[in-house]
């Protein structure tokens, strides 16, 4: 039975058939009681919203990887909502119109900084099923196998509905059922495919046929069998009815009940492990973020078992540690010493980290000033060092799929929240009827010690697979301060680059800066220790290309094109006001501001 829609999703209903377009109002909207006050000081539009994938206003922003889930953002934030009821809009929309990483079959990490100082980061990471063998990828000769990646037993039990519902619980004012109305609309009435999308379900049919998935093909193709053309409705029938049961029976739906029954039964009927217990068991965490300083700033990111904050902080130490920018920003010598930090930060991040309620972690000792010098001292400013003499330090012990968005409302509350499937359409099966795409995040664990996953990370013993285990990632949402006030929101996806890529728009904003669709815009370098190899975007200039291979650096363009899509925001230093950013250099994405 459909329910009336309350005045409140009226509200964002009507908004979302509307432009997505900036406005440029000057005058402070109510504040809510819940929420704190920005400074006594007049805020003034900052600069660049003509530019495009920019938008810039005062009451708030929204940037992510796809149009309409922007513009369900913007609605809710016009409508009287907060950053994080915007941020549960986004999150559900993107589920409906970014397919190859939005999802509810997922999991991922929230970073909220709430103006009047309160910090958490939500840790909705999926988690190895019950059944969930440390071998069980490994055939009978001990070879890794593609099971990892591909089909239903990659999947981890997803953890996107319950983190959205933990921060609704500690931050939402506005009821759950409307912030899902968005998302449902988009999956029940259709929306028009931007060419990204387009291109991406194209080849992502393509790839589940031929993986034996002929059903889950169909779900991304038009009713004929053909690809949906760019500006083609595309309907989502069994994913609107999935969302609608999540809205009115609520977020627990999702992990007790009938459907989370029907959930575990489809699972196990396409051969996947996971079961009523494994979804009933799921909780998502609050997490202490991970706080340091980087030259005035305050960062306040993810803790494990996401390892980018302890690399992003091992990486930055070093850089005021080397003074990586007393030279020029796209200089050879300031990637070079870039690149040897990374190299050194990621053999450790690979040997230490893991889930730390399976794992006790040396975070102190990884963190600690000494250390992290000690790490530096053998760098060569003027030649590359072999990864292969580098392995994970010693640290003092204790006594590319996936989507990020930000979110700022008119009180400085922030949201930076990445989730993922993993790779591009995660295992590329859905489960029958419910329209639910299944994640292949159990490829992020250490499925065989040693040896490479997908995305070429050589990992440790401590990330190995155990029941109920989080596996390690990269994922890297991040809120900058600076004199305690919300200065950027800041993320991307992009496996293993996601720390780098967070890591260069702080050192371009912070080191040298720059406005940040500058910095969005720049091309990229990444860096992981194994393989030992500097890969950089096709746009990278060839000075720094050639210098780099004359510093001793084995340099290799990436064959798809791009790192990451880094969908941000920051408040303009000169007048306060708001610079919402997508990385549509990249590919598609919309930036949206009031």
């Amino acid at each position: 039975m459909r329910t009336l829609p309350s005045p409140f999703r009226f509200v964002i209903a009507i908004a979302l058939v509307c432009a997505c377009a900036t406005q440029t109002s000057q005058t402070p909207a109510a504040k809510t009681a819940q929420t704190a006050t920005l400074p006594a000081i007049t805020r003034g539009l900052p600069e660049g919203g003509d530019k495009p994938g920019v938008a810039v206003g005062t009451h708030g922003a929204v940037a992510s990887a796809e149009t309409n889930a922007s513009a369900a953002g913007l609605a809710v934030l016009k409508a009287g909502g907060n950053a994080v009821d915007a941020a549960i809009a986004v999150a559900f929309a993107l589920a409906v119109t970014h397919p190859s990483a939005g999802n509810i079959g997922g999991g991922g990490f929230m970073v909220v900084h709430w103006a009047n100082g309160q910090d958490v980061a939500i840790d909705y990471r999926e988690v190895a099923p019950l059944t969930a063998t440390r071998a069980m990828y490994l055939d009978a000769s001990g070879k890794l196998t593609k099971a990892s990646v591909v089909g239903p037993l990659a999947a981890g039990v997803p953890g996107t509905v319950a983190g959205l519902e933990l921060a609704h619980q500690r931050f939402g004012s506005k009821p759950w059922a409307d912030l899902i109305a968005p998302a449902i609309l988009l999956a029940r009435d259709g929306h028009a495919l931007e060419q990204s999308h387009a291109e991406d379900m194209q080849r992502a049919a393509v790839q589940m046929r031929d993986a034996g998935f002929a059903d889950t093909a169909r779900t991304y193709l038009g009713p004929d069998g053909q690809p949906i053309p760019t500006g083609g409705l595309w309907k989502q029938p069994e994913l609107a009815a999935t969302l609608q049961i999540i809205a009115t029976e609520g977020p627990r739906s999702f992990y007790i009940g009938q459907l989370a029954n029907a959930i575990a039964t489809r699972m196990q009927s396409l051969g996947g492990l996971w079961t009523a217990a494994d979804l009933a068991q799921y909780k998502a965490i609050a997490r202490e973020p991970m706080r340091f300083e980087y030259l005035g700033h305050e960062v306040i990111t993810m803790p494990p078992p996401s390892g980018g904050g302890i690399v992003m902080r091992q990486i930055l130490f070093a850089s005021e540690l080397l003074d990586f920018r007393k030279y020029p920003a796209r200089s050879p010598q300031s990637f070079h010493l870039y690149i040897e930090a990374s190299r050194r930060a990621f053999a450790d991040r690979n040997e230490w980290l893991a889930d730390p309620d399976f794992v006790k972690l040396p975070v102190a000792g990884l963190l600690d000033p000494t250390y992290i010098q000690q790490r530096m001292t053998n760098i060569d400013p003027a030649h590359a060092t072999p990864s292969s003499t580098i392995s994970a330090g010693t640290p003092r012990e204790e006594s590319p799929q996936t989507t990020h968005f930000s979110v700022v409302d008119e009180a400085g509350n922030a949201v930076s929240n990445t989730y993922t499937l993993n790779t591009g359409f995660g295992s590329k099966v859905a489960l029958p009827g419910l329209g639910i795409l299944l994640n292949n995040e159990m490829d992020d664990f250490a499925a065989d010690p040693g040896k490479p996953n997908a995305y070429g990370l050589v990992q440790g013993e401590r990330n190995a697979i155990q029941p109920g285990k989080r596996m390690l990632s990269s994922m890297t949402p991040t809120v900058l301060l600076k004199d305690g006030q919300l200065r950027a929101v800041l993320g991307t996806p992009g496996g293993p680059t996601i720390t780098t890529t967070v890591t260069q728009l702080m050192r371009d904003l912070v080191d040298y800066g720059w406005p940040l669709d500058e910095a969005v815009k720049a091309p990229r370098v990444h860096h992981q220790w194994l393989p030992d190899q500097v890969m950089v975007e096709p746009t990278v200039e060839p000075e720094l290309v050639e210098g780099l291979r004359a510093l001793g650096h084995t340099v290799e363009t990436i064959p798809w094109g791009k790192i990451g899509h880094a969908d941000c925001i920051e408040v303009d230093p000169k007048t306060l006001g708001y610079r919402a950013v997508a990385d549509v250099t990249r590919g598609g994405g919309a930036a949206a501001a009031y």
